[in-house]
């Protein structure tokens, strides 16, 4: 019993560290990752976005970059952001719960089709009008919904390595089926930060791979702002309703009539070329597909030059269409 009782006081003595570290270092990342761009605030909530564009000259067309799972705006403007922005007004979104959007949306907040509906408000605050939107990988199921519901800010998508079909099995990994289990609130609070700060590197490495990770990413992306609870809890949360929403989802995909391009590292571990970029290809009329060989997930930095010409090739055919339908 003696021994029961020094265990069960040991696993409460570590539990509530665990707790402790999390709140402090939830307190660090919110000083040390402050908020870097504006808040647009639409039904239910703020959006937070950074937008740069060119000082002088003409702007050539609107760009709007979303992230993926685990991220933020931060690691969409370090990936593409920097190439565009003398020529294109660029805008990235923080998703709804990520970074320093609030999460919006209630019950269905997770579902694609939601957080498209969200972002496509903000985009209508911003002004936007027929932007390329460009999704990487969680996000890759999202803007299909912006080319079917909302083309009014939806000129053209490019697909990045993005989730658009189900995975066979369905299963995801055992932190996010921990987060959104009914014990999520205490382990978000208590395990995934330090658990996930070991795991960081690794984790982060595994995405590039076979491409080693670029020197000061972690840093730069400010990827750690995951490990804020609500935010990891978020990221779950769209994790675990994923597969179900593409299922729902993709007979829709033969109905998109914006120019579209997909494209996908041959090597990419995390989304699988075959079942998501070709099979998204095959669906939508007219779409482009784009397969690199020897590339894995990240390729807006293992080849940002291929990724830059056809996000550009996609403003102009979408530049064509605006000037064809001024002069009719």
């Amino acid at each position: 019993m003696t021994i029961l009782r020094y265990g069960a006081l040991g696993l409460a003595l570590l539990v509530a560290a665990c707790a402790l570290f999390t709140q402090i270092y939830a307190w660090w990342i919110e000083r040390t990752y402050p908020p870097t761009g504006r808040f647009v605030t639409v039904p239910g909530g703020r959006l937070h976005y950074r937008e740069t564009g060119p000082t002088q000259g003409q702007v050539l067309g609107t760009i709007v970059l979303l992230h993926g799972a685990s991220s933020n705006l931060e690691e969409a403007m370090l990936g593409l952001g920097t190439h565009l922005v003398g020529r294109y007004r660029v805008i990235a979104f923080d998703r709804p719960g990520h970074g320093w959007s609030d999460r919006i949306g209630g019950d269905g907040a997770a579902r694609p089709d939601r957080q498209a509906a969200v972002l496509a408000d903000g985009m209508r605050q911003l002004g936007v009008k027929d932007a390329v939107v460009v999704g990487h990988s969680f996000s890759g199921s999202i803007i299909p919904n912006l080319a079917l519901d909302h083309r009014d800010v939806t000129g053209a998508i490019l697909e990045l390595s993005g989730v658009t079909y189900p995975w066979p099995d369905g299963a995801i990994d055992w932190h996010y089926t921990a987060a959104t289990s009914w014990l999520g609130w205490v382990f978000t609070r208590t395990v995934t930060t330090p658990v996930g700060l070991l795991l960081l590197k690794p984790g982060a490495s595994s995405s590039f791979a076979p491409q080693p990770l670029p020197p000061g990413f972690l840093e730069a992306s400010r990827i750690r702002l995951i490990f804020r609870p609500s935010v990891f809890q978020a990221n779950a949360e769209d994790v675990a309703e994923l597969n179900r929403a593409v299922i729902e989802q993709s007979p829709r995909y033969k109905d998109i009539r914006v120019p579209a391009t997909v494209m996908g590292g041959e090597a990419d571990r995390i989304v699988w070329t075959d079942l998501h970029v070709r099979s998204f290809a095959a669906a939508v009329p007219g779409a482009k597909l784009v397969t690199l060989p020897g590339v894995g997930h990240m390729p807006q930095y293992t080849q940002p030059e291929r990724v830059i010409r056809e996000i550009e090739a996609l403003a102009e055919q979408v530049a064509r269409a605006g000037k064809k339908a001024a002069a009719q």
